[in-house]
């Protein structure tokens, strides 16, 4: 069985780009394939990696402007050369899921969502600050895209979602059933800390739909320390809203310290509407309870008030009503109670789950051509 890897684009280090990582320890000899890719967004492990780009990566000013260049990402995907190969394992939460398989090959789709700028344009675009031009060309090209992913479907044969959440919007969105293998969680890089420290903690890019403005300006009105790791162009706007000295923005930081800071918060703060969401499950590993917006993939990974608190309004009040119950029951919450609902979502898992479907779907569909 001779295996390719499709994935969006390789410009940004989030949870999609760990699967990645983890597929290529899974399948070592298979080629990446992806739109561009800028190494010095990335980290070292994937300079490892055999990435093959297609012609957007002559493109100028890929790392500021990449954004600017939507229409051309379907062109690029469905450019790349994939003949030879008997399996197509696309990586996709926008184009992967579009490219051309040679006709024969098995293609199976690991999906992260359906199109988010595509079938939730309002929710996706509403902190965005977009100039006048801009907003009235964006519909125009949101409307062209949706056609072209309505498209791309025909050419795959089966999907996998990273969550009963996804599962349920791959049927709403696109009609089609699927099977849900969550992602790899690393959970061994994690481990209980013996002492807590003082501070609230997130760790996410820093992106408007990521919904962390909500909890700078919650922030802002309690005298509890946050500390914010991760970097993204809403970083500026974050801290231009932070008005106090309660609130620390981290950047960028090395695994070991990480590590220490997962370990060390009181709990972790996850304030979006998450396809799945990582971050919640490796505060867990380290043992600590996560805060979370009680939507997406969030209410398949925190048990409430056994690993974290939910709350179910997009605003400071509830947050911070959360944030009032936490405190109250703090002391009850168990380390390795916590710890071992994150074990269910480890990394080994994960590979042999998508290993054993490959694997079968591969054996059905050779059968069937035989």
């Amino acid at each position: 069985m001779k295996l390719a890897i499709v994935h969006d684009y390789l410009n940004q280090y989030g949870g999609a780009e760990r699967v990645i990582e983890t597929l290529h320890e899974l399948y070592p000899d298979a080629p990446i394939y992806t739109s561009i890719y800028t190494p010095n967004t990335m980290l070292d492990s994937f300079k490892e990696m055999d990435i093959r780009t297609s012609f957007m990566q002559k493109f100028p000013f890929l790392g500021r402007y990449f954004k600017y260049y939507l229409l051309f990402y379907p062109r690029a995907i469905e450019s790349l050369n994939l003949s030879g190969y008997d399996v197509i394992l696309s990586s996709s939460s926008a184009f992967a899921k579009g490219v051309r398989p040679e006709k024969g090959a098995l293609h199976i789709c690991y999906c992260y969502t359906p199109t988010r700028f595509v079938w939730d344009y309002e929710n996706y675009v509403k902190k965005e600050r977009l100039s006048k031009l801009v907003s009235k060309i964006l519909p125009l090209a949101i409307k062209r895209l949706r056609k072209w992913d309505l498209e791309t479907l025909s050419g795959i044969d089966w999907f996998i979602a990273i969550s009963n959440n996804i599962r349920d919007k791959i049927k709403k969105f696109y009609n089609r059933d699927s099977v849900v293998i969550y992602p790899p969680v690393d959970i061994s890089m994690f481990d209980i800390q013996k002492g807590i420290g003082d501070y609230f903690l997130i760790v996410s890019r820093l992106n408007s739909y990521k919904n962390i403005d909500l909890v700078v300006r919650t922030f802002n009105i309690v005298d509890l320390k946050l500390k914010i790791v991760g970097t993204g162009p809403f970083r500026k706007t974050l801290e231009q809203l932070a008005k106090g000295s309660n609130i620390e923005f981290l950047g960028k930081v090395t695994d070991d310290e990480l590590i220490k800071l997962y370990g060390g918060c009181r709990a972790l703060i996850f304030p979006g509407e998450e396809d799945f969401g990582i971050t919640p499950l490796e505060a867990q590993a380290s043992g600590r309870p996560v805060i979370a917006y009680a939507k997406g993939g969030s209410l398949e990974t925190i048990i409430d008030k056994k690993t974290g608190i939910f709350f179910k309004d997009n605003n400071p009040k509830s947050l911070l009503k959360a944030i009032e119950q936490f405190i109250e029951i703090e002391d009850r919450f168990d380390k390795k109670i916590i710890r071992e609902n994150a074990l269910r979502f480890s990394k080994e898992i994960f590979k042999d789950k998508i290993k054993t479907f490959i694997d079968q779907k591969y054996n059905e569909h050779a059968n069937k051509k035989n």
